[in-house]
């Protein structure tokens, strides 16, 4: 479904994500991980179209997607959600998710794309919320919003980065429903994650960053185990826990 091949992006002397490669598989759930600055964000970036990749290319079912703009990406089924999650803040929910609607489903009209909306927002939690403005929404709301626009867009691939960063415990769980029920509707998923517990929980695939390389891809239990990862990213101590819980 999306190939890789050699990918690089630079900032004048640094580089970001430095020939990269990996393919992913219809109906997956992949972690990305790795320390703060790895290059996982901008990773997303170049394959979204946000950024372009100076080097390599990027397939998208069989089509080279390389140099096309990022709504182009959007319109070919691959979407994403961000770190700093910003709603139209004084359009209501609804009205959020139905423009998301009219940008990405041609010959909508506004009411139909609110009638849309409405069962999108419905299957993650945010019906009785439909009429509020985004902006009077909590964090754990806005998340769940902004994971409705990206469903909305209907993709093929979609891209959570960090979309369970500042959510408690019982928050966490509930995003973790929210996204097995996602990936039950055959759509793969990356989830750019810093908490272990939902990556293990949820992922059958992990890909490890370190210093914009891919240092590691393989199952949770690889690359836990991976003694570039332990010492880049997840520490003896984790390792060791593991250990003991295996």
């Amino acid at each position: 479904m999306l190939e890789l091949q050699s990918v690089s992006r630079r900032f004048g002397g640094l580089t970001a994500v430095d020939n990269v490669s990996f393919a992913l598989q219809p109906g997956s759930i992949v972690g990305l991980i790795g320390p703060n600055g790895a290059g996982k964000t901008t990773l997303v970036n170049v394959i979204s179209g946000t950024l372009r990749a100076n080097s390599g290319r990027i397939l998208f079912d069989g089509e080279d997607i390389t140099r096309i703009k990022s709504y182009q990406t959007a319109r070919r089924g691959i979407a994403r959600t961000f770190q700093i999650v910003q709603p139209f803040r004084d359009l209501t929910v609804r009205d959020n998710v139905a423009a998301a609607v009219l940008f990405s489903r041609n010959g909508q009209s506004p009411s139909t794309s609110r009638d849309i909306a409405n069962e999108i927002i419905g299957s993650v939690g945010l019906a009785s919320l439909g009429s509020n403005r985004a902006s009077t929404l909590t964090l754990a709301m806005r998340k769940r919003l902004e994971l409705a626009k990206a469903i909305a867009m209907q993709p093929k691939i979609l891209f959570l980065d960090e979309v369970n960063a500042g959510l408690n415990s019982a928050e966490v769980d509930e995003a973790l429903a929210l996204i097995r029920d996602i990936a039950s509707r055959n759509i793969t998923i990356v989830l750019i994650e810093h908490l272990m517990k939902v990556v293990m929980s949820v992922c059958t695939r992990i890909l490890v960053l370190q210093q914009g390389k891919l240092i590691a891809d393989g199952t949770p239990d690889e690359v836990t185990r991976d003694p570039a990862v332990v010492q880049a990213y997840l520490g003896s101590r984790y390792a060791k826990q593991r250990a003991v819980h295996a």
